[in-house]
């Protein structure tokens, strides 16, 4: 059954050290953070989207999701659709912020280029990921978030599975 190549892939990941490690990490990346920036295309973006409302009303973040519709196609226009994000956070972000980017197959040229400009920018980065081991997104963060799986059901929920248990791990924290 399909429900058990979910069963597989998220109990060995979950119960790895590596997993531990960076979930510890970006626990104290995020609490550390005076913004938050979330990053994804298509299906990642909703992520992004989910993701940034409850950082914000639930974490008490001050979060920014690109995803306003005239700003992406304004800067996508002006710079190219690989460098809309990364101009983005130039503008947006500080020293001290995070950037959260998301990208399924861990190759789309504008995450890639956006993760860089957060470095640059002096931001911490978290990346998610899956399918391919050369994927590219899986070395560009701090932290880095992989599941080796070649299936979008599959890597976009654990990509929220993540993000949710570490903002519940951060409001459990605070009790």
């Amino acid at each position: 059954m399909q429900i058990d190549i979910y069963n597989q892939f998220y109990s060995e990941y979950f119960q790895s050290q590596e997993f531990k490690d960076d979930f510890k990490e970006s626990l104290k990346i995020i609490k550390a953070s005076k913004n938050i920036f979330f990053i994804g295309n298509g299906g990642s973006m909703s992520i992004c989207s989910h993701m940034y409302e409850d950082y914000a009303k639930i974490g008490g973040y001050r979060t920014y999701n690109f995803s306003d519709p005239s700003l992406i196609t304004c800067f996508a226009n002006d710079y190219g659709y690989e460098n809309a994000m990364a101009k983005w956070l130039e503008i947006y972000m500080q020293e001290g912020d995070v950037l959260i980017a998301i990208s399924s197959s861990g190759n789309s040229q504008n995450i890639l280029n956006a993760a860089v400009k957060a470095k640059e920018l002096g931001a911490e980065v978290i990346t998610l990921s899956g399918f391919k081991t050369d994927n590219k997104l899986k070395i560009k963060g701090r932290v880095n978030f992989y599941l080796g799986i070649e299936n979008y059901g599959v890597v976009e929920c654990f990509h929220q599975v993540v993000l949710h248990a570490i903002l519940d791990q951060i409001v459990k924290d605070r009790k």
